[in-house]
């Protein structure tokens, strides 16, 4: 901004002696504005000058990189997990990558019952689809869980039912929920693993329904669509 004024002023001079000539008049330099203006400028940019070239070396540094992403409360159980998406509150978030190489680079994942739920869930409801998709079920799920509407857990939410339906089919289809292909068990177990620490929603804008493009359900005409990925649309309540 200052740059600018500065070369806003100094514009405004160069019209000013210019067009003095075009006008027939002279003008003094002994009480030209600019020229006090042009001063004031050094005197300001010389004393900026030193007042940087005062300070530390690593605080110049800092000024250069700009502020740094640190753990919030929020996040801050996130930090010392093996899978969270948030380094220690002095280094920058992970980046999560949508893809099944970066998902194998990590530990093999464990967890508790809640885990096991989201696990179980992007098996039976999107293992046919690719990484984003069952990234996307699993922002779904979760969505729920802090909604307010829907149970306040991943188990809650997965195995709820209603009007004499289950929210996620494969709960009650009278099929046994056998993981048959140890592969897709465990790259579901991982992303729900990263999930779960926190990993960042940012593939459905806060959907909390979704369904295949082989059905049309009413409900979908009430919520506003928010995605779509593979052979799932997604939705928000609105």
């Amino acid at each position: 901004m200052r740059l600018h004024l500065a070369w806003a002023f100094a514009v405004a001079a160069m019209f000013a002696q210019s067009g003095a000539a075009f006008a027939d008049v002279t003008v003094s330099h002994s009480n030209d504005p600019t020229s006090l203006m042009s001063s004031q400028f050094a005197t300001l940019f010389g004393a900026e000058h030193q007042a940087v070239g005062a300070l530390p070396a690593g605080r110049i540094q800092k000024l250069v990189e700009g502020p740094q992403v640190t753990a919030t409360k929020a996040n801050a159980s996130n930090i010392t997990s093996t899978y969270g998406v948030v380094k220690p509150a002095t280094q920058n978030p992970v980046l999560v990558q949508y893809s099944k190489d970066w998902l194998e680079s990590l530990p093999a994942p464990q967890g508790d019952a809640q885990w096991d739920c989201l696990r179980t869930a992007l098996y039976f409801e999107a293992r046919g689809e690719g990484v984003k998709g069952q990234f996307a079920v699993a922002e779904v799920i979760l969505n729920r869980v802090d909604s307010g509407v829907y149970p306040r857990s991943i188990c809650g939410v997965v195995k709820q039912g209603g009007k004499g339906a289950c929210q996620f089919s494969y709960t009650c289809d009278g099929n046994r929920d056998v993981m048959g292909n140890p592969g897709a068990a465990d790259l579901a177990g991982r992303i729900a693993r990263v999930m779960m620490d926190g990993a960042p929603r940012a593939l459905t804008a806060g959907a909390t329904h979704f369904h295949t493009r082989a059905v049309n359900p009413s409900w979908s005409h009430r919520f506003a669509k928010t995605a779509s990925i593979g052979a799932h649309l997604f939705y928000r309540m609105r």
